[in-house]
C-alpha cells in the first residue's frame, strides 16, 4: 500500500515505524529537515521536506497514485486543507486527519465530501481520555481494550502473590470459575512472550493478557491478583484538553479535583465543570498536595504535556500516600523505565493514537487494531468472510486454522454473543474474530489468511 504521512512528530514517526516494517511504500512529509533525516536514517522510507498542504509538495510525495493520506501534523488546519487538496486534485481514496480542537469536532456535516473531505477523524485527546477512563473503571489493570462495540474486552494485569491462580496451571482457571469463560491470550514474563498452554503455570509478576465478555472481566482479574476496591477520589494534575475531557467524563461518578497552574485556564475549568473542584497551583507543590489530603486520593493522574513534570509530581504524590498514580509519558524511551515502579501505569498518547490509525491502514475487513506492549504486540478484530471453499477460516474449527507463530484467537463475537475461542470453536461467515499477535510482523500473514478467495466474490 502506498501511504503518505504528513507530520514526522511522535505520532507520524511512530506510525511510519509500524507501517515501514510491514512492506508498505511510505513517504513522510514535514517542514523540519532534521527530524526527517533522523527518521530516514532509521527506517526504509522516503522523506520530503515541505508544507504538506501544498499541492506541489503532495505531488512530489506521490499523491497522484497514493492509496492513503494520513495527515497528523500539529496543525488542525494544515491537516484539513491537505485532505481537501488530496481529494480535489489527486482523488486520493482514503484521507485520515488528526483534528484536536473540539470546536471543529462538534460541527456535524463539516467533514463530508461536500465540505471538508476527511474519511476518518482521529482526535488524540479523546482517544487518550477514553483509554484512561477504562483504566479508572478497572482498578489494577495495566491496559483495557474494547472489542465488538464493548461486548468483549482484552485486559492486561500483573499477577501478584496471593492471586488464587498464581502458581497454578492455566487449565485450573475453569475449575476456579466454572460459570465464567475466558482465555489467556498471552503472557509476558521478564519482558519475553510465552504462548499460553493448559499446563502453563502463572508466576508472580507475569503480565497476563486475557479476554472475556465485558461482564466477566472483574471475576477473571480476581484470579490473578487481589481485587482492588473501586476508586472514589481522583486527583487530576493538568487541566489541558485531556484533563478537562476526563474530568467531564467522570465527575458524576467520582470525587474529582483538578490542579492547574494557569489562572485563566482555571477560570475556564470552573465554568465548564459541574462538580469537580478546580485548584490553582503546581501539582509538584508538596504543601498544596498535603493541604488537599493527597494521602486520601485513590488515584493521582499526571496529564500535563511535560514528561518531567508528570514524572516528578507522580513520584511526589505516591510518596505522600496516593494509592495509585498514572502518568502521561510522551517520550517512548521513558515508558519502560518508569512503569511498574513508583508509577503504576505510564500512558503513551502516541501508541494509544496509533491503535486508532492502524485499523484504517490494515488490509482486509479489520474493525479495530490496538498496539500492545509499547508496539511490540498487537490485538486485532477482523471479520471472517466467505464459505468453506473460498475461505481458509470460515467453516473450520480453531485447531484447524493455520495461524502464524505466536498468534492466538482469543474470542469470536457472533451477533450479540461472545464466544471464548477453544480448539473446537467453529468460525462462521460474519464472525468478528479477535486475535492476539505476540509479534506484529505476522500481521500480513493474518490478513492474507482472512481474505476470501475469488470463488466467494
Amino acid at each position: 500500500m502506498k501511504i503518505i504521512i504528513l507530520g514526522a512528530g511522535q505520532v507520524g514517526g511512530t506510525l511510519a515505524e509500524h507501517l515501514a516494517s510491514e512492506a508498505n511504500d511510505i513517504t513522510v512529509v514535514d517542514t523540519d529537515g532534521d527530524r526527517l533525516r533522523a527518521l530516514g536514517d532509521r527506517l526504509d522510507i522516503r522523506t520530503i521536506q515541505g508544507r504538506g498542504s501544498f499541492p506541489t509538495v503532495l505531488r512530489q510525495a506521490g499523491a497522484d497514485d497514493a492509496d492513503m493520506l494520513v495527515a497528523v501534523t500539529n496543525s488542525d488546519e494544515t491537516n484539513m486543507v491537505a485532505c481537501q487538496v488530496a481529494f480535489t486534485l489527486f482523488h486520493t481514496p482514503t484521507k485520515i486527519a488528526r483534528v484536536r480542537e473540539s470546536a471543529y469536532l462538534t460541527r456535524s456535516g463539516l467533514f463530508d465530501n461536500d465540505a471538508i473531505p476527511v474519511d476518518v477523524l482521529i482526535s488524540p485527546e479523546q482517544v487518550v481520555t477514553n483509554y484512561i477512563k477504562r483504566l479508572i473503571e478497572y482498578p489494577g489493570a495495566l491496559q483495557v481494550i474494547d472489542f465488538a462495540d464493548g461486548k468483549a474486552q482484552l485486559v492486561a494485569v500483573r499477577a501478584y502473590y496471593g492471586g488464587p491462580l498464581v502458581g497454578q496451571q492455566l487449565r485450573q482457571l475453569r475449575e476456579h470459575m466454572p460459570n465464567v469463560d475466558t482465555r489467556v491470550a498471552a503472557i509476558f514474563r521478564r519482558n519475553r512472550p510465552i504462548t499460553p498452554q493448559g499446563d502453563t503455570v502463572i508466576e508472580a509478576d507475569d503480565e497476563v493478557f486475557f479476554i472475556a465478555a465485558t461482564g466477566h472481566i472483574r471475576a477473571v482479574m480476581s484470579e490473578m491478583r487481589r481485587l482492588e476496591n473501586d476508586y472514589k477520589r481522583v486527583v487530576i494534575a493538568g487541566g489541558g484538553q485531556i484533563g478537562e475531557r476526563l474530568a467531564e467524563a467522570i465527575e458524576s461518578r467520582y470525587q474529582v479535583k483538578v490542579i492547574e497552574m494557569n489562572p485563566a485556564r482555571c477560570r475556564h475549568l470552573s465554568d465548564s465543570l459541574d462538580s469537580a473542584i478546580v485548584l490553582q497551583g503546581s501539582a509538584s507543590d508538596r504543601d498544596l498536595l498535603l493541604e488537599e489530603n493527597i494521602a486520601d486520593a485513590d488515584i493521582f493522574l499526571a496529564l500535563t504535556n511535560d514528561d518531567e513534570a508528570n514524572i516528578m509530581s507522580s513520584l511526589l504524590a505516591k510518596r505522600l500516600g496516593a494509592r495509585k498514580v498514572m502518568s502521561i509519558i510522551n517520550n517512548p524511551a521513558y515508558v519502560d523505565l518508569i512503569q511498574g515502579g513508583d508509577i503504576d501505569v505510564a500512558i503513551s498518547p502516541q501508541l494509544a493514537t496509533i491503535g486508532s490509525l492502524l485499523s484504517h491502514v490494515r488490509r482486509g475487513d479489520i474493525v479495530s487494531a490496538h498496539s500492545l506492549r509499547r508496539g511490540a504486540a498487537e490485538a486485532i478484530e477482523i471479520v471472517a468472510h466467505g464459505d468453506s471453499r473460498s475461505s481458509k477460516v470460515v467453516g473450520r474449527m480453531v485447531e484447524e486454522i493455520a495461524l502464524p507463530s505466536g498468534t492466538t484467537i482469543g474470542a469470536v463475537v457472533r451477533d450479540e454473543q461472545v464466544l471464548i475461542a477453544h480448539d473446537d470453536t467453529l468460525i462462521e461467515s460474519g464472525d468478528h474474530v479477535i486475535l492476539f499477535l505476540v509479534d506484529k510482523k505476522h500481521i500480513r500473514d493474518v490478513e492474507r489468511l482472512f481474505q476470501a478467495g475469488l470463488t466467494f466474490f
